[in-house]
């Protein structure tokens, strides 16, 4: 939906989408800061609270903070394909 919004702010006006693209990217990097901050926290006191079970909790953090990072570099290329396009 949102990028129905900002798609049609493109044809109407390359100002609104480049600030739009803009905002979608911020947006993205916020949210992905803070879900590997999440992860991150929860990792080290699981490790904390179980030691033996340290290396399995990195695995899982890995695959859980490339997952995130992946998804943020699929919305920050989104927004650039908005602004670039305008």
């Amino acid at each position: 939906m949102l990028l129905a919004i900002l798609l049609q702010a493109l044809t109407e006006g390359a100002g609104l989408a480049i600030m739009g693209a803009g905002i979608g990217a911020g947006l993205v990097a916020l949210g992905a800061g803070l879900g590997i901050g999440r992860i991150g926290g929860s990792a080290m006191e699981s490790i904390a609270r179980q030691p033996e079970a340290g290396g399995k909790i990195q695995t899982a953090m890995i695959i859980a903070a490339a997952l995130i990072e992946g998804v943020a570099l699929f919305g920050v290329v989104v927004c650039l394909l908005i602004s670039f396009k305008g």
